[in-house]
């Protein structure tokens, strides 16, 4: 059965794309190529048990095992050593893929204290997005009675788009919930611009 996110994408967000930007060819539209959810426990005193409950909850989280990342070098003043266990990352593609984009936008990012919408910064000029969540309670697959520890993770949008005013365009019509969008819907002014709330978990 094909996912409710992806038909959305085929059925309406690929004709508004094509209506905005003037594409011709239905190639030429931005699509999602990939998600990568990441963490970091190198900062942690015990790392190894950290690492663990940071592969237990990103695998609750995108449904997927995730792969351990290693330090590239040694520092001695975080006691890190090379190719150390400090990590770990799920990359996401096709239906799963839809899946966690789905969860995330429609029912994690809403669950935010005091939720302004997302920073339209994380753009890299490549069109892909990061996004920084401080602690994986939004997730309601999370049972909060269960959490050891807050783990905060980034998640990389990574998408065919050749710039981020595409990319932009792309996850805000997939329903991303940018600040500066939430802000222009408010005051109905068509002013660019102004400082971007960040998502914050408090």
């Amino acid at each position: 059965m094909e996912n409710e996110f992806y038909k959305d994408y085929k059925e309406r967000v690929i004709p508004a794309l094509r209506q905005q930007h003037g594409y011709k060819n239905v190639h030429q539209v931005p699509k999602v190529e990939k998600v990568v959810v990441n963490t970091s426990v190198g900062s942690q005193s015990d790392v190894k048990q950290a690492l663990d409950d940071a592969k237990m909850e990103l695998a609750l989280i995108t449904g997927q095992h995730p792969a351990e990342t290693r330090s590239k070098k040694s520092i001695s003043n975080f006691k890190l050593r090379k190719d150390q266990a400090i990590g770990a990352k799920v990359t996401l593609r096709g239906e799963r893929m839809y899946e966690f984009l789905e969860r995330l936008i429609k029912a994690a990012l809403p669950r935010i204290r005091d939720f302004r919408g997302v920073s339209p910064r994380g753009f890299d000029g490549h069109g892909n997005y990061t996004l920084g969540v401080s602690d994986q309670s939004i997730f309601p697959e999370v049972e909060l009675d269960k959490i050891k520890r807050n783990i905060g993770f980034d998640v990389t949008i990574v998408t065919t788009a050749r710039t981020n005013a595409e990319a932009k365009s792309l996850l805000s019509e997939m329903g991303m919930p940018f600040s500066d969008r939430a802000k222009k819907l408010a005051t109905a002014s068509p002013s660019e611009g102004g400082p971007a709330g960040q998502a914050q978990a408090g």
